[in-house]
């Protein structure tokens, strides 16, 4: 039975895939040059702002993606939106106002990623509104140029409910041709990557909370650890400690979400042996100490 990190290392692998494949430059060029929206195909628990960066990226969201803090209200909506779309396309409001809408792409019973659209009003921009979002930044510590935000805001693209429906029963559609050709790369990387490189991930899953070796990886699956490494970084481009690494640190976001859990439980809890190891490979990783990507997240209530 696959476990809920395998399922996302599986589903980035395919997404990656899927986004070279032709079908997929075709239909995003022409989704996003007719209905002027930013488009993605997303994997299973990515931490990231899905259409920033992108042509059609809406520019007050833009903005807002420049604040660690309006950032992290994003990124929790990602999250919300990925946890309720699991079954059927959902469309949730940011603190702004602004529609986020995901369309789940499944092959039988599996979930493989997401189609993303959004960043839209789904009424005209008024001064109310906006008065009242800027009360919600300053109350996060957001600085910006007010002046800029106000021009930013009021730029936002407005669609009426019954286009925006129609917009995303166009994903739908789009999400079933992608789920029979997921079908097919999945099967294809099972018969492409070696069962000794399957079971090693899948080792390394199931016992990534304990402190595992090389050496011990290399044993369940029948193999010298010489013959191991070779193997390993040949099928996933990581050595075994970088991918044993950045899978503990995937399970660490996920932790760290909940306020109630302290740096150091969650240290402990995801295999490291010491807090001095474990925020090494944190800042490695992701490039700042669990505590600043912590911060960054407002704080419910």
């Amino acid at each position: 039975m696959s476990t809920p990190d395998a399922n996302a290392k599986r589903s980035r692998a395919v997404v990656e895939q899927l986004k070279r494949s032709q079908i997929y430059r075709d239909y995003a060029k022409a989704f996003r040059e007719t209905t002027g929206l930013p488009f993605n195909l997303r994997a299973l628990e990515s931490f990231d702002l899905p259409h920033h960066g992108e042509k059609n990226e809406s520019p007050f969201c833009a903005l807002m993606a420049s604040s660690n803090q309006s950032c992290a209200a994003c990124l929790q909506l990602q999250r919300k939106v990925e946890e309720e779309a699991r079954l059927e396309p959902k469309t949730l409001k940011c603190f702004a106002g602004l529609c986020d809408s995901a369309v789940p792409v499944r092959v039988g019973d599996n979930l493989v990623a997401f189609l993303q659209t959004g960043q839209v009003l789904l009424h005209q921009p008024n001064r109310r509104e906006f008065t009242k979002l800027t009360r919600e930044l300053l109350k996060y510590g957001v600085e910006t140029d007010l002046k800029r935000l106000e021009e930013a805001y009021f730029q936002t693209r407005v669609l009426d409910k019954k286009q925006y429906e129609a917009v995303l029963r166009l994903l739908t559609i789009f999400a079933q041709h992608l789920a029979s050709l997921s079908n097919q790369l999945m099967v294809s990387a099972e018969q492409v990557e070696s069962p000794l490189v399957s079971r090693a991930r899948l080792f390394i899953t199931e016992h990534q909370d304990e402190e595992i070796s090389l050496r011990q990886v290399a044993a369940a699956v029948n193999t010298s650890a010489f013959y191991f490494c070779k193997m390993f970084k040949q099928a996933t481009g990581l050595t075994f400690t970088d991918y044993l690494a950045r899978t503990r640190i995937e399970k660490v976001k996920n932790l760290l979400l909940n306020p109630h859990k302290r740096v150091s439980e969650v240290a402990y809890e995801t295999g490291f042996q010491s807090l001095s190891q474990f925020n090494r490979v944190f800042r490695r990783v992701t490039g700042q100490s669990p505590t600043v990507w912590r911060a960054k997240l407002p704080q419910a209530g």
